[in-house]
């Protein structure tokens, strides 16, 4: 069985408020693109994970791939399997690449050896291996609030444009991300913003995260500035960074030597 986990951006990202248990309340639209890694999962007398493509730092055990696994094994003692990871989605760059596999891990599993768990099975696993997890048992968009994990689908039909993403190598950890967190104080839902036109949302659709991540690392924002002056529609940092994407109405063009992509709507 061959999978391709995907990357997802953020369509504006709120957070509201830290909770009484220390994580945060967010507010947020997320999207699956056309960006992925490669997972491979094969029945095997003995579970072997083996890792090529962009380094992953840590030992196996620690990969979100093998804790999916042995999630999967324990609650439907399923067999063993041969997983192949093809790291392709820069890590620690607000892409999820990391919670796309651990969750296609989930949903290949389910398939491969017909355990029959339901979508809302299979969420409940991934959201014991991160926020972004749940997202990725289905393809479709979905607004995420609560920690991320309260999912519901969402409207969104971005066909046809084009998406540039740019990475600029520099990884963005939880701890710097919220330690200089200001909480949102737009009272106009996410929802409603994302249902005006693409060129409205340059003033109105925001990402918490950018005023101070901007500021500890202005090359960000300068590329965040680069996609506009580009001809984007609108551009944004993605989840808490450091990865930012504009969309465009006509294919744009490669322009730095940092990692780059450009991709179509479909």
């Amino acid at each position: 069985m061959l999978l391709f986990p995907p990357a997802k951006i953020n369509l504006g990202l709120k957070v509201l408020k830290k909770r009484s248990d220390g994580y945060h309340e967010i507010e947020t639209c997320m999207v699956a693109v056309p960006m992925t890694d490669v997972l491979e999962i094969l029945p095997s007398e003995q579970f072997e994970f083996k890792q090529t493509g962009l380094e992953v730092e840590g030992d196996h055990e620690s990969n979100l791939c093998v804790k999916a696994f042995r999630l999967f094994q324990e609650r439907f003692n399923c067999p063993n399997a041969f997983i192949h990871l093809r790291k392709q989605i820069p890590m620690g760059a607000g892409l999820g690449g990391g919670s796309a596999d651990a969750s296609y891990v989930l949903r290949g599993l389910n398939e491969l050896f017909e355990c029959e768990a339901t979508d809302d099975e299979l969420r409940e696993m991934a959201t014991q291996l991160g926020s972004d997890c749940p997202f990725f048992v289905s393809d479709e968009p979905q607004m995420g609030r609560g920690t991320g994990t309260d999912l519901s689908p969402f409207s969104l039909d971005l066909n046809g444009y084009y998406l540039k993403v740019i990475n600029p190598g520099i990884h963005i950890g939880t701890k710097e991300a919220y330690s200089g967190i200001h909480f949102s104080e737009s009272a106009w839902p996410l929802h409603e913003i994302l249902q005006l036109p693409i060129s409205d949302w340059k003033e109105k659709l925001h990402n918490d995260f950018e005023s101070h991540i901007f500021e500890a690392h202005p090359e960000i924002g300068a590329l965040k500035e680069q996609l506009y002056a580009e001809g984007a529609i609108y551009a944004s940092m993605t989840g808490s960074g450091s990865t930012v994407f504009g969309i465009f109405a006509e294919k744009p063009t490669l322009t730095t030597e940092l990692y780059e992509r450009v991709m179509r709507f479909s």
